[in-house]
């Protein structure tokens, strides 16, 4: 895997330990953190999941990746991208989380200032499916 980080501003260490701590204490057992594209990603390991990432052969599966910006911090899940049901709970929620605007892309959640993340709510998300069901979901996309 590589480690390159090129592309990674360097964040405020505080809120990008934020996001990674709750990740890291609420993400089911099962994944592992890796390095892809620069980032910091949660995976399903190549021990759990052989088949990997279909569009790069060899790596694992990847699952929620969190990156620096010049802009903030973003977080990019997967199973927002792709889980609708997933998505429409993840943006019913946010109010009751966060005062400010979801600011959100396809599978991609910006946070500009560290008082404006949710904490709480990355841990409810990254909390709600296991490497198991994406392994699952993901392998019912692929053969659509």
């Amino acid at each position: 895997m590589s480690t390159d980080t090129s592309g990674i501003i360097n964040p405020p260490e505080d809120a990008y330990a934020l996001v990674l701590d709750a990740l890291r204490t609420s993400l089911p057992p099962g994944f592992e953190e890796a390095t892809l594209n620069g980032m910091l990603t949660f995976v399903v390991p190549l021990s759990k999941y052989p088949a990997g990432y279909h569009c790069t052969p060899g790596k694992p599966l990847p699952f929620i990746s969190v990156a620096a910006r010049a802009s903030g911090i973003s977080l990019y899940h997967l199973g927002l991208y792709s889980m609708p049901e997933l998505l429409e709970w993840f943006t019913s929620e946010y109010p009751k989380h966060s005062r400010r605007k979801l600011d959100m892309g396809k599978g991609c959640v910006r946070f500009r200032k560290q008082d404006e993340i949710p904490v709480q709510l990355i841990q409810e998300l990254a909390a709600r499916v296991s490497p198991d069901e994406w392994v699952g979901h993901y392998e019912h996309v692929l053969k659509r």
